[in-house]
C-alpha cells in the first residue's frame, strides 16, 4: 500500500541486499551496515533500496570495504600462545558474519596468503616498510621545497622503475597524502617532541621576528628558541604567527598564542631586533612576567649586536647617498637586455652591478668594490649617452648616476664608506666593554686634525690619484673629505655605543666565562661572576636564599684555581671548540651549583642570526596558494631534519610512523571541520542579510508611516482652512457679521490626535 512500506527480514537472504539491517523500534526504516545510517523506506519499498546503492557514498564505502578482511583473521584465541593461521573453515564463517563488509575476492585473497605468514593489522592496514618509505620520501620532499604537485602520480614511477621491488609495488604518496602526512603527521609529532624537550630543559630563551610573507600577503612572526638539550645549547624554531598590524599588543596577542604549551617560567630571557615596537612589547611581556611569577624578572641584553651595525654604518654616511647611487647602479642594468648590450659592445666588459641590499649595510662591500672597479666604464657610458652615440635610458636611475659622474671624489667614498679597518684599529686597543661604551667618540676636542685622520689605503690612493689628474681636486676638498670621514665614524660609533648590547651589565659580565680570560685575569672574572649571580638574586631567577648562591661563587673560585694549570683550559679554541660542552665536561660532576649556573648564562641569546636564517627557509617554502598552517609545518619538517644531520639520518620511530598512518583519519576530520564551520559561516551571513533587509524594511515602514502622518496632517490644515473660508463666507452672506479668523484655531485643532470638530470634519473630506 502507499506509505506502508516496512522492512523485511527476508531481504537480509538475497546476496544484493546483504548489507541491510532492521532499526530497532521503527520498522518503516532501514539500516545501511556500509554507510552506516538509517533511511526511510517511504513508499519506495526494494526501489529505495537500489536508489540507497547507487548513491555515491555508498558505491565509495562498498569498494573500501572490498579492500578490508574479517577482524577475526586478526584476533588470537583465548588460550592460544601464539597467532594461529586462519584455515579456510575459519574464513567462510567469518565471511558468512561479515558478508556486509567484505567480498568474496577478499575472503579467497586471505585464505590463499594466511597459510603463509600470519597476519596482523598493522601488516594488512599498511607494511610498515612501505609507510616508512613514504615517510622518508616526504621528508625529501620538504628539505628540497618541492610542491605537493611535484608527488603526483610518484607511486607509478616507482612501479615503473622498480618492478620487482615489494614496497614500490605498494607505494603511494601522491599530492593528498603528502599534504596529510606533512600537516596531519609529522608536524604534529615533531612539535610535541619539542615541546616536551623545552619544557624539560632547565631554561630557556625566545627568539623571534617579523617578517613579510608575499604570499599569504600577512606579516610573519617567526619563534625560535633556545634550549639545553644533552650537553649543548641547541636553537630550534618553534612556530610561526600572522598577522596584519604588528603594534605591541598584537605581538603579545600572538606571541602567547604561539607559546601557550610552553612553562613559561623557565623562561630566562627574549631575543629580539630594536624597532621600538620590541621595546614597547617587552615592557609589556615583562610586567606581565613579573605578576604571574612572583616578581621574577627576565635578563635583559639588549637587541640584535648585527642590525646594530647595520643602521649604525648606514646612518654615519647617510650625507654621501651611497644606498641611492648603488641601487641606481644596479637597477639601470638590471632586466634590460637592451642596455647591457649597449655597455658590453662600448665597455667591452661584462662585469656589471651587484644588487644594493638597504637593511643589511655591513654585507654591501663586494657591492661597493665592484662599483669601484666599473665605475670608469660607467663613466664612459655616460658620456656616449651625453654625446647621443647611445640612446638616452631616460630614467631617474640614470640622472642619479649622471649627477655622480661630476663627483670627483665617488671612488673615495666608495673605498671608505665601509671602514672596517678603522673600527678594527680601534676595537683591538686595549679597551675594556665599558671603556668603548663611554667613550667620548662626540667630543670634538678629542678628534684628531682631519690631516691626520687615517681614512686607509685605498682612499688615500684614489685621493692621491685625483691629485694628480684633476686639478680641481684642491686641498681644501680633500680637507673637507677627510672632515666628512671623522664626522661619519663619530656618528656611527656613537649609535652602535647607544645600541649596543654592552649598555647591559650582564653582556659585558659574560666575559668571564672565557677561557683566555679565565687564564689571564682570574681576579676580574671572580668579580664577573659576583656580579652575575647578584643580578641574577634581584632578577629572582636563582633559586635558594644568598648563603646558597655563595656555593656558586666559591665553586667559580675553585674552578679558577685548578684552570690556571688544565691543559684543556689552555689549549682551548673557540673556533674549533664549543663552549656548552667544554664546561659540562669540567663542571658538571665536580661542581653541580656552578654548572646549573652556567646553563642559564649560556642559553642566552647573542643575536639573531637563527632567525634572519629562517627568512631565507621562508623565501624557498613560500608557493602558489600555500595556507598558513602549511608554512608552519614545513618549517618544522626542515628543521627537523637540518637538526638530525640530514633525511637518511631523521630516527624513523614507530611513535612517528603510527602518527603518519593515522594522518588520513585527522586529514578527514579537518576537512569535515572545514565544511561544517564554512556552513555556520554562510548561514550566520545569510542570518545577518536577512536582519539586515527586516531593519531596512522597518526603517522603510517607519519613514512611510511619518511621511504619510505628515501628509495627513498637511491636508487636515488645509482642508480645515477651506472649511473656515467657506463659513465666514456663508456668514457674511447671510448678513450675520464679519466671521473672526479662525485659522489659528483650524491648525490647532489639526494637531489634535484624538477629537477636534474641525479635524473631524476634514478627516471625513479626505475619506
Amino acid at each position: 500500500m502507499m506509505g506502508k512500506c516496512r522492512y523485511s527480514p527476508l531481504w537480509q537472504k538475497n546476496p544484493k541486499y546483504n548489507w541491510v539491517g532492521p532499526v530497532p523500534g521503527n520498522d518503516r526504516e532501514v539500516y545501511c551496515r556500509i554507510c552506516r545510517k538509517a533511511f526511510k523506506l517511504a513508499t519506495m519499498g526494494l526501489t529505495a533500496l537500489d536508489s540507497h546503492m547507487r548513491s555515491n557514498k555508498h558505491v565509495v564505502m562498498s569498494k573500501c570495504c572490498q579492500q578490508q578482511g574479517p577482524i577475526g583473521h586478526f584476533c588470537v584465541p583465548s588460550g592460544s600462545s601464539g597467532v594461529t593461521p586462519a584455515t579456510d573453515s575459519t574464513v567462510a564463517a567469518s565471511a558468512t558474519t561479515t558478508a556486509a563488509t567484505t567480498s568474496t575476492a577478499v575472503v579467497n585473497r586471505l585464505a590463499s596468503t594466511s597459510h603463509q605468514q600470519p597476519m596482523n593489522l598493522q601488516s594488512f592496514c599498511g607494511s610498515t616498510p612501505t609507510l616508512r618509505s613514504e615517510v622518508i620520501w616526504v621528508l625529501k620532499t620538504m628539505t628540497d621545497h618541492h610542491s605537493y604537485t611535484s608527488n603526483m602520480d610518484i607511486g607509478d614511477v616507482f612501479k615503473t622503475m622498480f618492478p620487482d621491488s615489494q614496497i614500490a609495488s605498494t607505494f603511494t604518496c601522491g599530492k593528498d597524502k603528502t599534504s596529510y602526512i606533512v600537516n596531519f603527521g609529522l608536524a604534529p609529532f615533531i612539535t610535541t617532541k619539542l615541546t616536551e624537550q623545552i619544557n624539560k630543559s632547565p631554561c630557556f630563551t625566545i627568539m623571534f621576528d617579523e617578517s613579510l610573507n608575499k604570499t599569504t600577503k600577512n606579516k610573519q612572526l617567526d619563534l625560535h628558541i633556545r634550549f639545553w638539550e644533552n650537553d649543548m645549547v641547541q636553537s630550534r624554531y618553534f612556530g610561526s604567527e600572522f598577522m596584519g598590524h604588528s603594534k605591541a599588543e598584537d605581538l603579545m596577542k600572538h606571541f602567547k598564542e604561539c607559546v601557550r604549551n610552553l612553562n613559561m617560567r623557565q623562561m630566562l630571557s627574549v631575543s629580539m631586533d630594536g624597532p621600538s615596537v620590541n621595546w614597547r612589547f617587552f615592557e609589556m611581556l615583562q610586567q606581565e612576567h613579573a605578576e604571574q611569577f612572583a616578581g621574577a624578572q627576565l635578563v635583559m641584553v639588549g637587541s640584535c649586536g648585527l642590525h646594530t651595525l647595520h643602521n649604525a654604518f648606514k646612518l654615519g654616511f647617510v650625507n654621501w647617498q651611497m644606498d641611492k647611487f648603488l641601487r641606481a647602479l644596479h637597477t639601470i642594468f638590471h632586466n634590460v637586455p637592451a642596455r647591457r648590450e649597449d655597455f658590453s659592445k662600448l665597455t667591452k666588459s661584462d662585469d656589471f652591478a651587484l644588487p644594493f641590499c638597504g637593511h643589511r649595510w655591513i654585507e654591501n662591500l663586494p657591492v661597493a668594490e665592484r662599483a669601484y672597479t666599473i665605475w670608469p666604464n660607467i663613466k664612459k657610458y655616460v658620456d656616449s649617452v651625453e654625446k647621443k652615440q647611445l640612446p638616452n635610458p631616460g630614467t631617474s636611475s640614470f640622472d642619479t648616476i649622471q649627477q655622480a659622474t661630476k663627483d670627483p671624489l665617488i671612488p673615495a667614498n666608495c673605498n671608505f664608506s665601509w671602514p672596517y679597518p678603522e673600527l678594527s684599529h680601534l676595537f683591538s686597543q686595549n679597551l675594556t666593554p665599558l671603556q668603548m661604551v663611554r667613550l667620548p667618540v662626540t667630543d670634538k676636542q678629542s678628534w684628531v686634525h682631519a690631516k691626520a685622520v687615517d681614512i686607509g689605503i685605498g682612499a688615500e690612493a684614489v685621493i692621491k690619484e685625483l691629485q694628480r689628474q684633476c686639478r680641481s681636486v684642491g686641498e681644501l676638498t680633500i680637507l673637507q673629505f677627510r672632515q666628512d670621514c671623522i664626522e661619519g665614524l663619530s656618528k656611527s660609533l656613537k649609535k652602535i655605543q647607544e645600541k649596543s648590547p654592552l649598555c647591559f651589565p650582564a653582556v659585558r659580565q659574560l666575559s668571564c666565562l672565557n677561557p683566555a680570560m679565565m687564564k689571564s685575569h682570574p681576579e676580574s672574572c671572580q668579580e664577573k661572576m659576583r656580579c652575575l649571580v647578584r643580578k641574577f638574586l634581584q632578577d629572582n631567577q636563582l633559586a635558594g636564599s644568598y648563603a646558597a648562591d655563595d656555593f656558586v661563587i666559591q665553586q667559580f673560585d675553585s674552578f679558577l684555581t685548578q684552570s690556571a694549570t688544565n691543559q684543556d683550559v689552555i689549549n682551548f679554541n673557540p673556533a674549533s671548540d664549543r663552549l656548552d660542552t667544554f664546561l659540562h665536561s669540567h663542571t658538571s660532576q665536580v661542581y653541580p651549583e656552578l654548572w646549573a649556573f652556567c646553563q642559564k648564562l649560556l642559553v642566552l641569546s647573542h643575536g639573531q642570526a637563527t632567525v634572519e636564517r629562517g627568512f631565507s627557509i621562508n623565501k624557498q617554502v613560500q608557493v602558489c596558494n600555500i595556507q598558513e598552517d602549511t608554512v608552519v609545518a614545513h618549517r618544522l619538517v626542515c628543521d627537523f631534519v637540518v637538526r638530525h644531520g640530514g633525511v637518511a639520518k631523521v630516527p624513523i620511530t614507530q611513535e612517528l610512523l603510527t602518527l603518519a598512518a593515522g594522518a588520513r583519519s585527522k586529514y578527514r576530520l579537518h576537512l569535515e571541520s572545514a565544511k561544517k564551520k564554512t556552513e555556520k559561516e554562510a548561514q550566520g551571513q545569510k542570518r545577518l542579510a536577512i536582519e539586515k533587509e527586516l531593519e531596512e524594511l522597518k526603517k522603510k515602514k517607519k519613514k512611510a508611516i511619518q511621511e504619510v502622518s505628515e501628509r495627513l496632517l498637511l491636508d487636515a490644515d488645509k482642508l480645515a482652512e477651506e472649511a473656515e473660508s467657506i463659513r465666514s463666507h456663508e456668514a457674511q452672506s447671510s448678513n450675520r457679521g464679519p466671521a473672526r479668523p479662525t485659522n489659528a484655531r483650524g491648525r490647532e485643532a489639526a494637531s489634535e490626535k484624538h477629537g477636534g470638530r474641525d479635524l473631524k470634519f476634514a478627516l471625513k473630506v479626505i475619506k
